[in-house]
């Protein structure tokens, strides 16, 4: 899945996608994802759980080390990222890295534990569950 189609299905859970294009994009995906289906991380959107999440918060980690974050209330950012070692990652972000490590990785759930400065925030993460759509924004 390159960037292009990444930006696409994330248009299309917005729902600002064309329907005539998305049977392409999908079966587009579909080839070029077998490669990575040993990597439960890539190529799918893996959305925040708990209290603490903003709405719809996510993150996207693309095989070609783009990392897709957004949210309903912010807009999207793209950034570049890799895999340090089979349990760590990092990407860039406003200038710096930020380093995690993988505490869990499954099918069904991504446990992060980033190290920011002296702390380490634990974030917990859950496949997107499609249709989603984000709540309308206060007034």
């Amino acid at each position: 899945m390159d960037t292009k189609a990444a930006v696409i299905a994330l248009l299309s859970v917005w729902g600002v996608g064309t329907a005539a294009c998305l049977p392409a994009t999908a079966e587009e995906a579909a080839i070029e994802d077998e490669g990575d289906s040993d990597n439960p991380l890539l190529n799918k959107v893996w959305v925040q759980q708990g209290e603490s999440a903003s709405p719809g918060t996510m993150q996207i980690f693309l095989a070609d080390g783009t990392l897709v974050s957004d949210s309903c209330w912010e807009t999207y950012r793209l950034s570049k990222w890799q895999q340090v070692s089979d349990t760590a990652i990092s990407w860039e972000e406003d200038g710096m890295t930020i380093n995690a490590d993988i505490s869990s990785l499954t099918a069904d759930e991504l446990v992060l534990s980033l190290k920011l400065g002296s702390d380490v925030v634990e974030q917990r993460f859950a496949p997107a569950v499609v249709p989603t759509v984000c709540p309308d924004m206060p007034r």
